[in-house]
């Protein structure tokens, strides 16, 4: 597979023209959104989200600790992770609309999430400033995959822990043929009927498609400063979650 840069939306071209696009078109289907995840994941991404906490779990249990919840988008995984943590938890993503949703959902279950607009390409952050960030579904829109590594790795501290929930390649030929036709039929069209926009869940199965196999985004992780540098696969390979903990001689 060619060297992915980053994401690549239809009819851009060049990062910030892309970052662009991405954030549009989430601000747009911001009000649907949750429904849609829900829907068409058949409610399987709770059960993601539960690994993902299970994998943090070290970091949560620490009252000192700081966790973001980078690309948090509505909420979901941010109030998943205050719920079950004793740490500090916030969240950060770059599409407003997004941030409202997720505060609205925060305050209707009485919890204080402080959020921050920021790209995580370039965070308001200092150096070694986090033990651990998460970021579910969220790293794949990134318009610089090693850029953003690299940032993520230069605000965590020397152990801290990075954990990329995404959509992957499923290695098998039946899951992988069924997902197939799924992705590229099925999901644009319930997507759009429900959104209203049918080129947000176009670009889904396309930016899947594009994206790092498991194995070249785990290579990735390491390059950028994270040793012990890991993925499990889900749900036969439709989703893997990453886990990265940043080596004392990390990249700054």
């Amino acid at each position: 597979m060619k060297d992915v840069v980053g994401t690549t939306p239809p009819g851009v071209s060049g990062e910030k023209q892309a970052a662009d696009w991405v954030q549009s078109t989430f601000a747009e289907i911001a009000p649907r959104y949750d429904l849609l995840n829900h829907l068409l994941s058949f409610n399987i991404d709770r059960g993601w989200r539960k690994v993902l906490l299970r994998r943090l779990e070290d970091k949560l249990q620490q009252p000192e600790a700081k966790i973001l919840d980078l690309c948090c988008g509505t909420g979901d995984v941010l109030l998943d992770l205050q719920s079950a943590a004793n740490a500090r938890i916030f969240g950060a993503d770059f599409c407003h609309p997004m941030l409202i949703t997720a505060q609205g959902k925060a305050r209707g279950r009485h919890f204080t999430a402080p959020l921050v607009e920021a790209d995580a390409l370039q965070l308001p952050l200092a150096d070694a400033s986090l033990d651990a960030i998460s970021i579910a579904f969220g790293f794949r829109n990134l318009t610089n995959y090693r850029g953003g590594l690299q940032e993520l790795a230069r605000v965590l501290k020397p152990g801290g822990v990075l954990a990329i929930l995404e959509f992957s390649h499923p290695p098998g030929f039946f899951m992988r043929t069924a997902y197939g036709f799924y992705s590229r039929f099925i999901l644009p069209a319930i997507g759009s009927l429900v959104s209203g926009s049918r080129e947000a869940y176009a670009y889904l199965p396309e930016s899947i498609r594009k994206f790092p196999r498991a194995e070249e985004l785990k290579a990735m992780i390491s390059a950028a400063g994270f040793s012990q540098s890991s993925y499990e696969l889900l749900t036969g390979g439709v989703a893997a979650l990453h886990i990265g903990r940043k080596s004392a001689a990390g990249a700054r």
